[in-house]
């Protein structure tokens, strides 16, 4: 490895194929979106924040992992760390996708509707902070922060491929700090504003955490799938070995379990308690057609991933991790969906061509900005200074 190490492998070589199919994927989605409000304009903007809160929890998570292994001053992570700094590049679109949902607040939130509030004495408890003038000042001052610290460590990190500068690296240190301290309280916001306020009456104290094991879990699924497909190509021979993925799969099985945990942790608390306020959110979601949903969250995005992620091969083989990222990425899918969709019909599942059509069209977009983010920069940081260790990195447990 260490012989090839210093070729840099330039950009990925992004095929018209993969261009063409995500612009048809983003005009089915804008079509289905278009249709759905026509029809059911409540449903389109549930398909809408399923949609969007998938892809937007990826861009972020990105910026996530990145800013930890900044601050850890991790190596063997360099010549991966790459394919998280693509992810981020689907944040501002998820910005424009946000100040999009705005519009649909009124279908989505009954606290942004005055006639449901001033009838409603709790809402009206909780108007000071949910309301519709603070909800688009804290939507515009955490996308502010989140792309100004993606500016400064992913730009840093790009400026590095030219310049070799290594005080870049100690300087992302301190902004990576700053970032995970801000990140953990407008993640958490973030997530109770767009999707624990769909049901304002309602409450978690560890909402944030639930919504951000599925953002680190989605996550490395996400990484794992783009590193299987270019050390397919060999574009990454030299740099990416089976060592390197060992550790990402480390880290989805970790995320499995710590999901499951915090899942366990809420509805554990919840049911014991057996408090009124409390139960609302689990009583439709363990009837009916939706307790398959539920039961299948626990088998799919739980024990399955568990029991495959457990032998020390399966971390180490490209078509087992392949399949289990898929499934992984389709339960998140299920998760959001879980979150949100009892909201609007409690009584059964409702899933069809809105759904499916919004989530291609964010896909659309999201492997637009990943694409062409890999396909301007190149896909190994190869000046950062701690690459050598990432060049020789072994795992041996």
């Amino acid at each position: 490895m260490a012989d090839v190490a210093h070729k840099n492998p330039g950009p990925l070589i992004v095929s018209s194929g993969t261009k063409t199919l995500s612009a048809v994927l983003m005009f089915i989605g804008v079509a289905s979106f278009a249709v759905a409000l026509m029809t059911n304009a409540e449903r389109a903007w549930h398909a809408y924040l399923t949609g969007y809160f998938y892809f937007f929890i990826l861009g972020i998570g990105g910026l996530f992992f990145a800013a930890i292994n900044f601050v850890t001053k991790s190596g063997w992570v360099v010549n991966v760390r790459r394919f998280s700094e693509a992810l981020t590049a689907y944040l501002p679109v998820a910005f424009a996708g946000a100040l999009v949902l705005i519009f649909g607040g009124k279908s989505l939130y009954e606290w942004m509707r005055p006639e449901v509030v001033s009838a409603d004495a709790l809402l009206q408890h909780k108007a000071a902070y949910l309301n519709t003038t603070f909800f688009v000042i804290r939507l515009v001052v955490f996308f502010g922060l989140w792309l100004l610290f993606k500016h400064k460590l992913i730009g840093g990190s790009i400026e590095q491929d030219k310049t070799g500068d290594e005080s870049i690296t100690q300087k992302s240190v301190g902004w990576g700090i700053g970032f995970l301290l801000i990140f953990a309280l407008s993640f958490s916001l973030f997530g109770v504003d767009l999707i624990m306020s769909l049901d304002a009456h309602w409450f978690s104290t560890i909402f944030g955490v639930y919504l951000f094991a599925g953002l680190f879990q989605s996550t490395m699924a996400t990484m794992i799938l783009l590193v299987i497909y270019c050390m397919r190509r060999g574009l990454l021979t030299g740099f990416v070995d089976d060592n390197h993925l060992h550790d990402l799969g480390k880290y989805l099985f970790a995320f499995t379990v710590f999901w499951a945990y915090i899942a366990y942790s809420q509805y554990m608390l919840i049911w014991y308690a057996n408090l009124p306020e409390e139960t609302t959110f689990f009583m439709p979601r363990v009837t009916g057609s939706w307790l398959y949903v539920t039961a299948s969250l626990l088998l799919f995005k739980f024990v399955v991933p568990f029991l495959a992620l457990l032998p020390r091969w399966a971390k180490r083989s490209h078509m087992h991790l392949t399949a289990i990222s898929i499934l992984i990425l389709v339960m998140q899918y299920v998760d959001l969906y879980w979150l949100i969709y009892p909201n609007l019909n409690s009584e059964s599942v409702i899933f069809g061509f809105p759904e499916i059509g919004c989530w291609l069209g964010f896909a659309g977009a999201f492997l637009f900005m990943v694409m062409r983010f890999l396909g301007t920069h190149a896909i190994v940081p190869v000046k950062d200074p701690r690459q050598f260790e990432s060049n020789h990195h072994h795992v041996v447990y």
